[in-house]
């Protein structure tokens, strides 16, 4: 079992993640897609579970994120918010239904947190996305930003390479990291970009700056749950660390069972009525 406990059992918030970057404790976030899962990783005392779009990816077989629709977005953010009691839920707000439409993109939002509960959104972009955002926050509903490499754009980029090695870029995302919170978003997600700039975002900002493949500087780290415990068994980047091998355990285990049945040892006697 894990030895880990969360001292406050409290509901985390978005003024909570502030409370914690600002005492210097490190956030710790996951994604979840469903009730069970999620009851298992908020149970356990994650601070913040991320209903992502990376969805289309590890539950519906997609290549990239753009398939995963509205709907499918909110069935997977209500299927985890019933699972969790203490986490901060965040839903992705998949391509095509924020950007460049700031009246589809406040619909698009309001339809997540009233038909999942969910605590905040999450949006892909900086200034090209800001009157989407502003139009979000003008009803009230906290927002999650998202630098450096976003996979919404990959068609875009064409590659899934490290984001903001040039001054330019790098130029560009301190610019928009700070316009994110100026105009009110709760937290930012910076991935795959050069450590040493995420570092300087994140003392640069108030807001919590939390980080995948951004190094150690930041105000926390999120990886996808398929990836950190070993289903997602053929994608090993740099910066995951395999938490267990899961996926090689289910397949033994359905080996054994598969076994079982056809020697006629499973059910025993004591396994039936």
């Amino acid at each position: 079992m894990s030895t880990y406990t969360a001292e406050d059992k409290r509901k985390v918030t978005t003024h909570r993640l502030v409370e914690m970057k600002q005492r210097g404790e490190k956030i710790s976030m996951l994604t979840a897609y469903d009730y069970s899962m999620a009851k298992l990783i908020d149970e356990a005392g994650i601070d913040v579970i991320l209903v992502g779009d990376s969805a289309s990816n590890v539950m519906a077989g997609n290549m990239t994120t753009l398939p995963i629709t509205l709907d499918q977005m909110i069935y997977h953010g209500k299927s985890v918010v019933k699972g969790v009691k203490r986490a901060l839920v965040v839903v992705d707000m998949p391509f095509g239904t924020y950007q460049g439409n700031p009246i589809n993109a406040l619909e698009s939002a309001i339809r997540i947190m009233k038909e999942t509960h969910a605590d905040c959104v999450k949006l892909e972009g900086g200034a090209e996305i800001r009157e989407s955002i502003e139009k979000i926050l003008s009803a009230g509903i906290p927002v999650v930003g998202h630098l450096g490499l976003t996979p919404q754009s990959i068609n875009k980029f064409g590659t899934y390479a490290v984001r903001a090695k040039e001054e330019a870029e790098a130029n560009k995302l301190i610019g928009d990291a700070k316009l994110l919170q100026e105009i009110g978003c709760s937290a930012l997600v910076l991935e795959k970009i050069p450590a040493a700039l995420a570092a300087r975002v994140a003392a640069e900002l108030v807001i919590p700056v939390i980080g995948i493949g951004a190094g150690g500087g930041v105000d926390g780290q999120v990886l996808v749950m398929h990836d950190m415990l070993g289903i997602n068994m053929g994608f090993r980047p740099k910066f995951l660390r395999h938490y267990a091998e899961i996926g090689n355990t289910i397949i033994d285990a359905v080996g054994n069972y598969i076994n079982d049945v056809k020697s006629g040892d499973f059910p025993n006697e004591n396994e039936q009525y």
